[in-house]
């Protein structure tokens, strides 16, 4: 049995482009980028940059089409497929990851969770619950 399963986790380096096939099937390609950080032998910091060309089919395209934006974050799911095409005379490649599930990342548009304080009380926003704070001793955890 072989296995052929590429799970990877980076930012967009450009706007998805959606294409439709004769079929009717929508297609979308993007390109994301993962960085590796480690030290070097003598200790200073290596950073190098990898990316990675993706390509959706169907509704999944159609929604990374619609939602996601150069810049932002991305998981992507799917397995590696190299292609090959003849032009001028040339035989060319390119592998790609063929995506079986794509999970957006948090928004950059300030997509953090507003703190207890800078929450509406109910007064000012009539549907909005007011949590009571709760202290957790983490020796109580049974885990």
């Amino acid at each position: 049995m072989y296995l052929n399963k590429v799970f990877v986790y980076g930012n967009l380096t450009r706007d998805p482009e959606l294409r439709s096939l004769p079929s009717g099937v929508q297609v979308a390609s993007f390109s994301i980028a993962t960085n590796r950080v480690w030290k070097g032998k003598d200790g200073s910091k290596q950073e190098s940059a990898e990316f990675h060309n993706i390509v959706v089919f169907g509704r999944q395209a159609e929604t990374s089409a619609q939602y996601l934006k150069k810049g932002g974050s991305v998981l992507v799911e799917g397995r590696m497929q190299t292609r090959s095409w003849e032009s001028d005379g040339q035989k060319k490649y390119r592998t790609e990851i063929v995506a079986d599930r794509v999970q957006f990342g948090p928004r950059s548009s300030g997509g953090s969770a507003p703190k207890q304080s800078e929450k509406t009380s109910p007064e000012t926003e009539g549907n909005a619950i007011d949590y009571p704070e709760e202290n957790i001793n983490p020796d109580d955890i049974p885990f």
